[in-house]
């Protein structure tokens, strides 16, 4: 089954994984088993470069290995293999009830997931719209309010100013003796006991 324009190839494989995962301890079987899979696929799906990071297990078969435990893990797997470009995508073909529910489950929520995702994307689409509208009145209306804020603070301005200068004018330049005294502390604090 090979297509040419995509370069997409699908292998069907039982791999046999009790001999390699009797090697290693109890605690690291199941590791191993995971480890099998991609060596196997590595060597059987001609990849050149015999790179384990270029297979990707799917979630469904992980399960399947590790479902009795890291100490016991099944003695062989069926999978079916689908390679694109450099990347193999490996997934199991002969799933338990239990994994397979489970499975539909997951592709449900997914789909249900993506839908959402579109429908909040053309919402988001349709309120953007709406808000640059409301964007543009709501700029001009802020521009009027600018003006006539920068109108109101220059009115204030002036005012003040004529406030001051009356207060100036009513004000005479010459201290009171107290005032004068008063200075004549301070400069005496500073001199340190003079």
């Amino acid at each position: 089954m090979v297509d040419k324009k995509e370069d997409k190839i699908e292998r069907e494989y039982v791999i046999p994984l009790r001999h390699r995962w009797q090697i290693v301890p109890r605690y690291q079987r199941t590791n191993k088993a995971v480890r099998t899979v991609k060596e196997f696929l590595v060597r059987h799906m001609k990849i050149r470069d015999r790179d384990l990071d270029k297979i990707r297990i799917e979630k469904s078969l992980n399960e399947l290995i590790w479902m009795r435990g890291i100490k016991n893990p099944p003695s062989k797997v069926k999978v079916k293999a689908i390679r694109e470009g450099d990347i193999v995508r490996v997934e199991g073909a002969e799933l338990p009830e239990r994994l397979k529910f489970k499975k539909l489950r997951e592709e449900k929520l997914e789909s249900s997931a993506k839908e959402v995702a579109k429908k909040k994307k053309t919402e988001k689409v349709s309120d953007e719209k709406v808000d640059e509208v409301k964007r543009e009145e709501v700029s001009e209306e802020k521009q009027k309010e600018v003006e006539e804020k920068k109108e109101a603070v220059v009115e204030v301005g002036k005012e003040m100013e004529k406030t001051m200068a009356k207060k100036e004018k009513h004000t005479t330049k010459v201290k009171s003796p107290k005032q004068e005294k008063n200075l004549q502390t301070d400069y005496n604090k500073s001199g340190r006991g003079h």
